[in-house]
């Protein structure tokens, strides 16, 4: 058994039953974020010298990383080490308006 939860701005959820485990999972159609990313950048819409806008990034990837670490979301929130690990990634550099490191 298996659903797909449609939360909008292209996220969803899938809920699946394999043998006899409650599987979850998100899934994100992450395309627009980098077409947006990438005309922003392009504009050189980059903020203002004391507040840069560095990137966007997809709340599946947010949500990637935390499990990946081991995190909370809230945890991810309150410590900027996760956040400047993320903009310093160079496999998310698509996700980035404004290129300098952080």
């Amino acid at each position: 058994m298996r659903s797909v939860i449609d939360q909008g701005g292209g996220l969803s959820t899938v809920v699946a039953l394999e043998d006899g485990n409650l599987v979850t999972g998100s899934v994100q159609d992450c395309t627009p974020f980098v077409e947006r990313t990438k005309a922003l950048h392009r504009e050189g819409i980059h903020g203002s010298s004391d507040f840069k806008h560095a990137a966007s990034f997809p709340p599946v990837l947010v949500e990637k990383y935390c499990n990946n670490n081991g995190i909370s979301f809230a945890e991810f929130l309150n410590n900027p080490v996760h956040c400047k690990t993320m903009l310093n990634d160079p496999a998310l550099k698509d996700f980035r308006v404004w290129g300098g490191r952080v």
